[in-house]
C-alpha cells in the first residue's frame, strides 16, 4: 500500500515544479518571499535562527551549502537588518554551478528542513499557510481523501 506525501512536502514540490529553470535565482526568490512572512512572526532574529539551523540540518546531504547570515544582535531582535536583502547570497552562490537536478534537490530538503522546523514553533496549519501563499503561480495539491498533513 503506497501512503501519500504531507501537504508540506506536496506544496514544496510544487514549488520546486514551478521553477525549473534558473534555480538560483528562483530559490532565493522563494526564500525572499518565505522571509518576508515569516519575519512578520518570529522577526529578523527568529528567521535567521530557523534559517540556520536548516542549513546545519540540511549540510550533511549537501555540505556545499552555504551559510553567510550575520547574527543578530540582542536589540535587532524586532528590526530588520541592512544585510536582510543579502540573507540569500550564500544560497545563490551554492546553487551556481550545480545542475538543476542537484540544485533543486538541495533546496527542496532545505525547505523541508526549514518548515519541519517552523511547524515545531508555528504549528502546522500557519506553516501550510505560508507555504500556499509562496505557491503565487500554478496548481497547488489539495489533500487527497485518507492523507495526513503530518510529516512522519
Amino acid at each position: 500500500m503506497q501512503t501519500s506525501k504531507p501537504l508540506r512536502q506536496q506544496l514544496i514540490e510544487s514549488l520546486m515544479q514551478q521553477h525549473k529553470e534558473n534555480i538560483a535565482d528562483a530559490a532565493v526568490l522563494v526564500w525572499e518571499q518565505m522571509a518576508a512572512q515569516i519575519i512578520l512572526l518570529v522577526g529578523e532574529c527568529g528567521f535567521q535562527s530557523l534559517y540556520t539551523r536548516s542549513i546545519y540540518l540540511t549540510q550533511p546531504a549537501y555540505p556545499w551549502l552555504e551559510d553567510n547570515v550575520t547574527p543578530c544582535l540582542d536589540n535587532d531582535i524586532a528590526q530588520p537588518s541592512p544585510q536582510a536583502q543579502h540573507h540569500f547570497s550564500g544560497l545563490k552562490r551554492s546553487f551556481e554551478g550545480k545542475s538543476p537536478a542537484q540544485a533543486g534537490a538541495a533546496n527542496s530538503l532545505l525547505l523541508l528542513n526549514f518548515t519541519d522546523v517552523l511547524t515545531s514553533l508555528i504549528g502546522e496549519a500557519l506553516t501550510i499557510s505560508i507555504l500556499r501563499s509562496v505557491c503565487e503561480a500554478g496548481e497547488i495539491p489539495q489533500m487527497q481523501p485518507g492523507t495526513s498533513n503530518h510529516v512522519q
